[in-house]
């Protein structure tokens, strides 16, 4: 089994707030790793930290078997790492397409604009976008902009992916179709690391899920062994017939 992540005691203070308390983890290669907690419990600092956004105050991140602690946002990309955001943050006054060349030209192939011209229509394509590749991204709906946030990161051609709350706001079907987006990204080689809260669909496509509350671990396992840990239960689910619901569901 091949390591492409490891997060090793890593700790986050923000004055006298303790965001994330020795986070521990190991993130295999083409994998998809679940992230979950209340709102509050450290998981976007998790992901600030990995990409290079804020430094730990203890602890160490390698990425691809090399130490990348204190590496800034762009040293990250350049390596092969892709993020999308909670809020959605599209370049509104340039095209789709310009908008995932940009993704091309910044990630780690660091590829010219006719090379990212191409790479751009063939993530557009997959992503569901050819038909407003010439649209303002400013002029997409909440769905399609997450779709764009994705290709972006995607035209990258990340080795290790980190989605936050790609489905939030989303209609069912909307759902349904953005699960089915981030399998088939998995398929092709590249890790994950997402965070949701749409219960079914994090415990449908993750092959191991790890938990958060109050910046501290609680749980990790896989689906079926975390959403009947009492501590998740208690701390995350609320209702102890959720469990039996997601299995049954999945």
């Amino acid at each position: 089994m091949t390591l492409i992540l490891q997060v090793e005691g890593v700790s986050k203070r923000f004055g006298g707030l303790q965001a994330l308390m020795q986070v521990t983890f190991d993130l295999a290669q083409g994998h998809i790793l679940g992230l979950i907690g209340p709102n509050g419990a450290g998981k976007t600092t998790l992901f600030n930290t990995i990409n290079g956004v804020f430094t730990p105050d203890e602890g160490r991140i390698r990425f691809l078997g090399r130490d990348v602690t204190g590496a800034k946002p762009y040293d990250m990309a350049r390596m092969g790492m892709a993020r999308t955001h909670q809020i959605v943050r599209p370049l509104n006054e340039l095209t789709v397409r310009e908008n995932v060349m940009a993704g091309a030209c910044f990630g780690h192939e660091n590829q010219g604009l006719r090379q990212a011209s191409i790479i751009a229509d063939e993530v557009m394509s997959f992503a569901g976008l050819a038909a407003r590749a010439n649209q303002l991204a400013g002029s997409l709906n909440v769905a399609q902009k997450k779709r764009l946030e994705m290709a972006r990161a995607l035209a990258a051609h990340p080795k290790l992916l980190l989605l936050d709350e790609v489905l939030a706001g989303l209609t069912p079907s909307e759902i349904d179709g953005m699960v089915k987006t981030i399998l088939e990204i998995r398929s092709q080689g590249v890790t994950i690391i997402m965070i949701e809260h749409v219960m079914k669909a994090i415990m449908n496509v993750s092959d191991r899920i790890f938990v958060l509350e109050y910046g501290m671990q609680i749980a990790e396992g896989k689906p079926e062994d975390v959403v009947r840990n009492p501590k998740v239960v208690e701390a995350y689910l609320g209702d102890p017939q959720m469990a039996k619901r997601l299995m049954e569901e999945g």
